[in-house]
């Protein structure tokens, strides 16, 4: 008998050497702050606005000719990333939201962002929101990508080397690309926390696995 107690003893032991380590480990996910580096994401507004539903659409599809806007500035782990660090995130004014409708058309999808994303940087909402617009400045959108008046076909490869020639020092290991079966949706470039560019972690690229994709052009032509 006290040899079976013994041996359950040692069980919970070795189980909580075992067990104690990952979950502190774990108790940093979603820890404010604490995050390797950033995906800038960068939505095509035009192929957003075949397939979109609801407020988002209705706020971001009229006929204002938007191109490449942001989706969100996400901070990242090497592998994995955290998301809604803040449970309830604190309230982001309409004062701020109002001041990034330029860079991201739509009021739903800048308080999401704040929710989702934004509490995990560490920063308040409206240092977050100027590092989002420090971040845009960095890119320059290739030129054939400003204002296309009829629908462009492209491959994955000739929209990343486009970036790479327009931004000195991007590099193709910095981009990924994001889309579904026809369209090009997203361009996504990873920035150090300090906002140059890097390479994306391997659990942060994304294949698109088309090669034929359609670019749809700038509404309200």
């Amino acid at each position: 008998m006290i040899s079976s107690f013994r041996a359950i003893i040692f069980h919970f032991v070795v189980a909580g050497l075992i067990i104690g380590p990952a979950t502190a480990r774990d108790r940093l996910q979603n820890e404010p702050g604490k995050f390797d580096f950033y995906i800038l994401s960068l939505s095509w507004s035009p192929s957003f606005c075949e397939i979109a539903r609801g407020s988002v659409r209705q706020q971001q599809c009229g006929r204002r000719p938007y191109s490449f806007v942001v989706h969100g500035l996400w901070p990242q782990y090497e592998k994995g990333f955290p998301e809604f660090c803040q449970v309830p995130a604190s309230r982001l004014s309409r004062t701020i939201m109002s001041s990034m409708l330029d860079l991201m058309p739509a009021p739903a999808l800048i308080f999401h962002e704040w929710d989702s994303h934004g509490t995990c940087s560490g920063l308040s909402a409206k240092a977050y929101f100027e590092t989002v617009r420090e971040a845009r400045a960095t890119v320059k959108i290739p030129a054939e990508y400003l204002n296309p008046v009829t629908a462009l076909n492209v491959s994955p490869d000739e929209v990343i080397d486009a970036f790479v020639r327009a931004n000195a020092g991007l590099t193709r290991g910095a981009i990924t690309i994001y889309c579904d079966r026809t369209r090009l949706r997203e361009v996504r470039i990873c920035l150090s926390r300090e906002l140059h560019f890097r390479d994306c972690s391997e659990s942060s690229r994304r294949t698109c696995r088309s090669q034929n994709l359609i670019m749809p052009p700038v509404r309200g032509h």
